[in-house]
């Protein structure tokens, strides 16, 4: 077993040396597009795409760059990213200790995975983790606006909105723990016919819907149990991009959707009046 995870896209799905990584980051985030208004709330969580940075880069960066004022205050990324490679059922935690890209290595909160593993639909696999770029490709964006986080990274196969959302609410945590969930949306329709079917799916997403497939979203499996947190908390949800391959990369006879989305919570005493009712009794009146 490998304590580290080493990058397995670096230098394909994104610029493999340090130096030409993070300027691409960080122009990315510097574009005047992705700068929040002032006053925003920080988001508790997070849509956002998983392709090659010259596809999909422009559009996650409006998301990241919405919770760089959190930067002292995150400690810990619940990541979420269905499997392209290894099918699996359930939920899959790594084996590894850590995960390494060209900006340097994140460590797995293993007392989070810890209490991840207690519940029945989640696994350990180091095989659908070993090439899958759905997580990987969000750490450098992560380790840019962020300081000191340790990541709980779940490779999300074969489960149901309910499986996934329990995992979500076990770790779901206060202003220390953000959620990041990994989905491109439609693949390979032509530019037009891409633009109306990821409307509707981004008009689903903003409505906390809990039943995409994966024909709309390739991580719909952790969309939907994401969803469902969501709805019972009270998140608000604020698309901040809704583009394609098409705006981005230029080719628009088959192309992949890509949207951006952030999730706050209600005021305080309002989170703690909707927790209080998820924890309470099925039976109580």
């Amino acid at each position: 077993m490998r304590t580290v995870r080493p990058a397995a896209v670096a230098g394909t799905f994104y610029p493999g040396t340090p130096a030409v990584l993070s300027a691409d980051v960080h122009g990315y985030l510097a574009d005047p597009g992705s700068v929040p208004a002032s006053g925003d709330a920080l988001p508790k969580a997070l849509i956002v795409p998983h392709a090659g940075y010259v596809y999909s880069g422009p559009v996650a960066a409006p998301a990241y760059r919405r919770i760089a004022a959190a930067r002292a205050s995150v400690r810990r990324v619940v990541l979420l990213g269905p499997v392209h490679r290894v099918p699996i059922r359930g939920l899959a935690l790594p084996a590894a200790q850590a995960f390494a890209t060209p900006l340097g290595t994140v460590a797995i909160d293993t007392e989070a995975a810890a209490r991840a593993r207690e519940l029945a639909q989640v696994r350990v696999s180091e095989a659908a983790h070993a090439l899958e770029h759905s997580l990987e490709v969000q750490l450098p964006f992560l380790q840019t606006v962020l300081d000191d986080f340790k990541i709980v990274p779940f490779a999300v196969g074969d489960a149901t909105p309910e499986e996934v959302g329990e995992v979500i609410d076990r770790l779901w945590g206060g202003p220390e723990t953000l959620i990041v969930v990994s989905s491109d949306l439609s693949h390979y329709h032509p530019y037009a016919e891409a633009r109306q079917i990821d409307r509707g799916t981004a008009a689903a997403i903003l409505a906390l819907d809990s039943s995409l497939d994966h024909e709309q979203a390739c991580g719909a499996t952790p969309i939907n149990g994401f969803a469902l947190c969501a709805r019972r908390r009270g998140l608000k949800a604020e698309l901040l991009d809704l583009r394609n391959s098409g705006d981005t990369a230029g080719d628009k006879s088959r192309v992949v959707g890509y949207a951006a989305f952030a999730f706050t919570e209600p005021p305080r005493g309002g989170a703690r009046q909707l927790a209080e009712k998820i924890l309470e009794p099925a039976d109580a009146g």
